[in-house]
Formats: C-alpha cells, sequence, structure tokens
C-alpha cells in the first residue's frame, strides 16, 4: 500500500542561517517514514534573508515548498497558512530554530498510527533562561484557571510540535476566529490525542523574537481569545466592593452616633482613588472584548500569501 503524504510545516523568522540545516535534518528524518513529504516553509515577513534561502532549498528539491506573507502577521497565523496549504494525510507543526529536533518525527508518525488524530509533543526540560521559564509557569496557572481548564494537560512543556490528521486539518480550516493561538484551537477541537516526550534542544543559532512586551500582549490575546472569565471576575469584584461600602457605611453611622467620629481626607481619597481604579480596569477589559468582536466582525484575511514555491496545482 502507498504511503500516505505527510506535510511538515515551518514557520520562518529570522533563520537565514539555520533553513539549510532545518531542511536537511527534515529530509533525512523523513526518509526513514517515507518518500511521499512535503516540507512548506512559511517565511513571515521575515527581515532577514531568510526567503533568498528558502527559494534555493525549493531550486533543490520540489517537495521543498516556500510560501512568503506579504507581511509579519505573526507565528500563529503563518501556521494557518501551513495548514490550509498543506496536502499531507499528516501534518506535522514545528518550529525553525532546531529547539523542536526532527529526530522525533518517526515517533510521532509511529503514535499517530495506533489511531491518535493529534500528537502533542511533552518536553522534558525546556531549553530557555530561568526567568523565561519561571514567567511561562506562572502564565499557564493563570491561563489554565482564567479558560477553566482542569483536564487538558496545557503547561509550559507542551510546545507546538506537533502531528495532526487530516480529518483535524479540516476541521481546524472551520475554526474561523481572527484571535487564534495553534494548541489552544486544538484543545477546542478535541479529537484524539496522545503525547511523545521529547527532549527540548538549544536554539541553534540567534534568540528567540519573542520580547517581554509581545509576550505579554501574545498572553492577553490568549486569555481573552478563549474565555470571558475577566468580566465575570470583574462583577465579582463589583458586587465584592459594594458589599464592603455598605458596611462601611454602617461602622461610620455607628462611629458618628457613639463617638463623634469624623472622617479624614485621606481615608476619602485613598477610596476615591482606588476606586476609580477598578472602575478604569474593568472598562478596559470590557473595551478589550469589545475590541476583539471588532476585529472579528471586520471578517479580514487571516494573512496574504505573496509568493508561494512549488506550490501543487
Amino acid at each position: 500500500m502507498k504511503s500516505p503524504l505527510i506535510s511538515i510545516v515551518s514557520p520562518v523568522y529570522r533563520a537565514e542561517k539555520i533553513v539549510d540545516t532545518l531542511v536537511a535534518a527534515i529530509s533525512k528524518e523523513m526518509s526513514k517514514i517515507t518518500a511521499e513529504y512535503e516540507i512548506i516553509l512559511v517565511e513571515d515577513g521575515s527581515p532577514d534573508n531568510s526567503w533568498e534561502k528558502i527559494s534555493e532549498n525549493c531550486k533543490k528539491d520540489p517537495r521543498v515548498k516556500g510560501i512568503k506573507l506579504s507581511r509579519n502577521f505573526g507565528q500563529h497565523f503563518a501556521i494557518t497558512a501551513g495548514i490550509e496549504n498543506a496536502l499531507g494525510s499528516y501534518i506535522v507543526i514545528m518550529d525553525c530554530d532546531m529547539q523542536d529536533d526532527p529526530a522525533y518525527l518517526p515517533q510521532l508518525y509511529a503514535k499517530a498510527q495506533e489511531g491518535y488524530d493529534i500528537v502533542y509533543t511533552l518536553k522534558k526540560n525546556r531549553k530557555h533562561n530561568f526567568w523565561k521559564n519561571v514567567t511561562a509557569r506562572l502564565f499557564n496557572r493563570v491561563f489554565n484557571y482564567l479558560v477553566d481548564n482542569k483536564s487538558w494537560k496545557s503547561d509550559n512543556q507542551v510546545g507546538s510540535y506537533s502531528m495532526i490528521s487530516r480529518k483535524v486539518a479540516e476541521a481546524f480550516k472551520r475554526y474561523s476566529d481572527y484571535q487564534r493561538h495553534y494548541l489552544m484551537v486544538l484543545r477546542w477541537l478535541g479529537f484524539k490525542s496522545a503525547f511523545v516526550e521529547i527532549e527540548h534542544k538549544e536554539r541553534l543559532e540567534g534568540r528567540s523574537s519573542y520580547n517581554l512586551s509581545s509576550l505579554l500582549l501574545h498572553a492577553l490575546n490568549g486569555i481573552t481569545s478563549q474565555s470571558d472569565k475577566l468580566l465575570r471576575i470583574n462583577v465579582t469584584i463589583g458586587l465584592l466592593l459594594s458589599f464592603l461600602s455598605f458596611l462601611g457605611i454602617l461602622v461610620i453611622a455607628f462611629l458618628y452616633f457613639m463617638h463623634g467620629f469624623l472622617s479624614g481626607w485621606a481615608s476619602t481619597m485613598v477610596l476615591l482613588l482606588f476606586s476609580t481604579g477598578v472602575i478604569l480596569t474593568s472598562i478596559g477589559i470590557a473595551g478589550i472584548y469589545i475590541g476583539k468582536t471588532f476585529e472579528q466582525t471586520k471578517n479580514r484575511p487571516k494573512y496574504i500569501i505573496d509568493l508561494f514555491l512549488n506550490k501543487t496545482e
């Protein structure tokens, strides 16, 4: 029986010195599985010469396909572009920095052959600095609480490196939310899944393009696109403050009649500033959700393809 086509999708950004090594490593591991594969490299508006390196590899091997986006749309939109243009019965998503080791491709495929539609990778030890590991754990704790996640293994050990079946890919295409995170979309889709434990490698070259501000924005987008719990927390805080204010009125009235209590301006100012801060925060959170609704109603394309090399017609 003919082996199924397998697609490997990798978003590329600031990786001109890594592309050759990445393609060679993927090709080496895929040759152990099948000759029927395609490598889809999605250049996400990279400011270096990544597209030139992708083009060179496309000329050498027609199984390497290059997608150049018209600008930087972000990692998860680049992943979306790869999935929506992949032809494989199975699709692998992996980062381009070689921290996702292609040596695990045979294990991912073997696990998928056991009947799983999604095969996630569980990283033993993330090769990041201490601060990034701490903040990643903190984010996942907060995120899991805010999205009421109690069953899915969504901790900082689970990465984007994964394999999905064609059935999952077709369902992924129908997911129309403008704000998205690849792993969060898979979690929402469901399907039968399994985990393969892997070793997280050191980055081959350069540093991550995510800085603190982009990580915070990424976290905020992820939380607000998956849950409205922040709004419900605001309601709880509002009710709690109203209850405490009512108690304060009773205490002030009691002290006034018993001891001639006179309130000071300092306590009044603190109360006003605190209340104003809570109100502005609540309005801001509501504004974020309204803004996301506005973005969704525009119905703009999630990405724009500028060039597509070795596209199968």
